[in-house]
């Protein structure tokens, strides 16, 4: 019996690509739901996952590439298409014969067939105006139903907001972060069986996924994928230097050399597994230097907490690295919650040690500054005075309209400060 399918906001994003661009590719990580939310907008399916048909269909393809990309019902969905990835350059042709929008949905859960197809063996066809490429996310909150979504962040920007309450607590949140939002795990019925999820994705990543890549050729060393996954788990949330992951990875023995990390770092990202967030850059009305390095991140958050081999109970043990893994988990939600919207997800952080965990950018080039706090109402205040002091600084009339300020809590209450930040709790949020 299949099971029940979780609406994503992500099925928007994709039916508008559709009506777009003649051709879509939809990347992720595995797991993530790209193939059941894909197959929802297709009209012709084509699995190559199947090893008793793949071989099949890749010789069908290349023996007769226009027939292959012709001969059904459009949109066709090529599931794991990076078998086929040859087919790159016939795509485009199709899509400039057929003159129509929608045609092609491409499936794949890592990158490196793209860029391989565009860089090497299509140099002078990279798709664009043809393709679209849409990054689909783990299911947020609001999407898997442990979140109300009463406070919308475009409703925000247009200055409508009601105060409301989070049913979430703190104990829920740390078994949120633990169980991560895989369908699998959001649909599991068992505590246990949801939390084992995120442990077997782990487990198959080191073990398996991160040597599988034509990109970047690694020697199958488990245990030395494993290490490396762990270094980079413990400075989630953090913008750390790639020398203190890389000497956090080494550890006393020091045999793992720093080009050893770096290539295990980028089959990570190309993979999906890394997720850094970018800094923003504003025009500042003072001089004041502004910190470029990327805040590491994963996917998922689960992702650091099995990494860690940590429970929802043992995050108690360590509050503060905790609140990292909360801001990760805020962080994730947010990434979902403004692409549904069009727009990015970015950090800020300056010489003067004034920073936004978040700052959203939206399509009509307004922006929010946020705060994202898992700590007490010392912390909160003293966010919001952050944030109100960054948005003095900033040159409104270069950067664009600021559109609100937020704290992002894991309190029960939603409500306006008098200062006109808002404090919201993160199971309140939605796009």
């Amino acid at each position: 019996m299949d099971k029940p399918y979780i609406p994503r906001l992500f099925d928007e994003q994709l039916s508008f690509a559709l009506k777009c661009k003649g051709a879509v590719v939809v990347t992720g990580p595995k797991w993530c739901g790209k193939s059941t939310t894909s197959r929802r907008h297709a009209k012709t399916v084509i699995d190559l996952m199947p090893i008793e048909t793949r071989d099949n269909y890749v010789a069908y393809a290349k023996t007769a590439p226009h027939s292959f990309l012709t001969n059904c019902e459009h949109p066709l969905l090529i599931d794991e298409w990076q078998h086929v990835s040859f087919l790159w350059d016939q795509i485009k042709f199709e899509v400039d014969e057929r003159r129509e929008f929608g045609g092609y949905l491409l499936t794949g859960s890592v990158t490196d067939h793209v860029e391989t197809t565009q860089s090497e063996e299509a140099s002078e066809h990279t798709g664009n105006g043809r393709f679209d490429i849409l990054r689909m996310r783990t299911l947020s909150l609001y999407e898997s139903g442990e979140g109300s979504g009463n406070v919308s962040l475009s409703q925000l920007a247009a200055h409508r907001f009601s105060p409301c309450l989070c049913d979430l607590t703190i104990e829920d949140y740390a078994y949120l972060i633990c169980r991560g939002g895989w369908p699998l795990s959001v649909l599991a019925k068992e505590r246990e069986v949801a939390l084992e999820q995120a442990f077997s994705y782990v487990r198959v990543l080191t073990e398996k996924d991160v040597f599988s890549l034509n990109a970047i050729k690694l020697a199958k060393n488990p245990q030395r994928a494993g290490r490396i996954l762990r270094a980079y788990a413990r400075h989630i949330s953090t913008p750390a230097a790639d020398e203190t992951i890389f000497e956090d990875a080494k550890g006393s023995a020091g045999t793992l050399d720093n080009e050893t990390i770096r290539r295990y770092l980028n089959a990570y990202r190309l993979l999906f597994v890394v997720d850094e967030l970018e800094s923003w850059s504003p025009y500042l009305r003072s001089k004041t230097a502004i910190r470029c390095k990327p805040t590491r991140h994963f996917v998922d958050p689960s992702i650091a907490t099995a990494a860690m081999g940590l429970s929802p109970e043992s995050l108690f043990t360590d509050m503060a690295t905790f609140g990292l893994l909360f801001e990760s988990l805020a962080i994730r939600d947010l990434r979902v919650y403004m692409e549904s919207l069009r727009g990015k997800v970015y950090k800020y952080r300056d010489a003067k040690n004034r920073e936004a965990d978040a700052v959203l950018t939206f399509r009509d080039g307004s922006f929010a500054l946020a705060e994202i706090k898992l700590g007490s109402k010392e912390d909160i205040d003293k966010a919001a005075q952050h944030l109100i002091s960054l948005s003095l600084d900033i040159d409104h009339a270069k950067t664009g309209k600021l559109a609100f300020m937020m704290v992002v809590t894991k309190d029960r209450f939603a409500y306006r400060r008098e200062d006109g930040v808002y404090v919201v709790p993160l199971g309140c949020l939605r796009n």
